[in-house]
This record gives structure tokens, sequence and C-alpha cells, in this order.
């Protein structure tokens, strides 16, 4: 008689969208301190069913990935909270990271899901300063201080320290990853899954590193029903900032930036 006074079913929904770290012009890719805030509150929305958080990343930092991960687990373990993730375009190396925050993984089937790789991209510039005459002068205090200065020839012994701190970050994704997804994966499968390759939504259910593929909204229904109630958790962007960013042209430092956000995008096809 009284079931017109039921409340509906509730989930908070954050969108964590963007290349991982302090990157582009004015620093405008997710981090722990861009983020932190909007995934506190959308946790804190009491009487929910679920946290749900769709993302769209190509990875970046794997430190502000870390960082990211951490806090969306604390946060459901303390206010005892499922959380499900949700690919879309992309989720990628550092984007991946942050699906396996999710209690439930989902994407679509078109969607480019994994990478579980560390990578690390520079230019050589030490040629063209050579051309236009311009001598680049070093004074460190540290054998190691001046490791991988684009301006200066490559040296063998600092790409092999580059080679074994990458390792170190490789075995860390690997070990969450397995840690989240436990015996989903096959240990058949795991040169593939760690080799740094990516597949579509569809083959990645099949790997096992998702739970189901469809979009958003389908996924959502069937969990919760039609009747669901979604609020919308995403960190704002001051006016100032968009109007900067869109109007003024970038120093040079600025430029390289960009075109390393862009790159990374583009990777992925997008």
């Amino acid at each position: 008689m009284f079931s017109f006074f039921k409340s509906k079913p509730t989930v908070s929904l954050i969108r964590l969208n963007g290349v991982i770290g302090n990157v582009g012009r004015f620093s405008q890719g997710m981090s722990y301190a861009s983020q932190s805030d909007i995934i506190k509150k959308a946790f804190a929305l009491k009487n929910i069913k679920a946290v749900v958080i769709s993302i769209n990343s190509p990875g970046g930092s794997p430190v502000q990935s870390n960082l990211l991960y951490d806090l969306i687990r604390s946060e459901a373990d303390n206010k005892k909270v499922k959380v499900i993730t949700y690919a879309e375009d992309v989720a990628a190396s550092g984007g991946y990271m942050l699906m396996c925050a999710g209690d439930e993984i989902y994407a679509n089937a078109n969607s480019i899901v994994g990478s579980i790789g560390v990578i690390y991209s520079a230019f050589g510039f030490q040629e063209l300063i050579k051309k236009i005459g311009v001598q680049r002068r070093v004074h460190t205090a540290g054998d190691s201080k001046s490791i991988l200065d684009p301006f200066l020839e490559e040296k063998k012994e600092d790409v092999e320290k580059l080679k074994s701190l990458q390792k170190d970050l490789h075995e860390e994704f690997i070990n969450l990853v397995k840690n989240s997804r436990k015996d989903k994966l096959k240990s058949e499968n795991y040169s593939m899954l760690f080799s740094g390759e990516f597949w579509s939504g569809k083959k990645t259910l099949q790997l096992g590193l998702i739970d189901g593929v469809g979009t958003l909204q389908q996924i959502l229904k069937e969990k919760f029903g039609k009747d669901l109630k979604v609020k919308k958790f995403e960190a704002a962007q001051s006016w100032l900032k968009r109007k900067l960013s869109s109007q003024l042209p970038g120093s040079y430092s600025e430029v390289i930036n960009e075109l390393e956000v862009r790159s990374i995008w583009n990777k992925y096809g997008l």
C-alpha cells in the first residue's frame, strides 16, 4: 500500500577522463590532487548501491595511477561499498590500473583495454643543437644527475638503469592486476597479458581482464533495475583555466607536453 514511498536504488557515478599525471598545458591531466575530493564525495553519498567509475584514459604517470587506485580501494573498504568500473573508448596502461580498483570490471565490446606495461619516451636533440651552433654545458654534482639528458648522447649504462627501474614498476603493476583479477586470469596467458599488448573489450573478456561487455546503461539496468537513480560526480574546471587553455599560445615546453599527450592517445588510434 505504501510502495510509492519506496526510495529508488542509487549509485554514484564518477567519470575519470584523460591522461594520468600533471601533463599538458596547465597540468590538465588526471591526478590524485585533482580527483581525490570528487572520489571522496561520491563514496560519502548515503545508502548507495555502488560507486560506478567510468574510465577513458590511455594511462600516464604510474605514481598517480597507483595513488588513485589506492584511494578508490580505501574508500570502498572503509564505506563497505561495491565499486564497478567501466572502460569507455580506452582503459589502457594506468587506465587499466584504475579499472582494477573495481570489484566488477566491464567494457564496451569495442573498447581498447590492456597495455599492462611501462614505457618511457623522449626526444634526442643533440644533433639539432650541433647544426644550429648551440653548445650544451652541463655541470653536475653526482655522476647520474644528467641521466638521459635529451641534449646529450644516450649512454648504454643510462639505458640499463632505466630498464631496471621499468622492470620494478612493471612487476608492481603485474602484482596489482593478479591481486585484482585472481583466478579469473589463466596462468598460461601471463606472458601475453603482461607484454604491454592491448585488445578489444570482447577479447579482454575472454582473457579474464574484465567481467562483461555492454553499454554502461545496459549493465547498470541489469544489475539495479530500470528505476535506478544515478548521481554524477565530476571535477569542475574553473572558467579562467578553460579560457586560458583554449586561447593562450603555449611555451616551447608546453608544446612538447601537448605533443606527448597527443602521442599517448594516438597510440590507441584516438
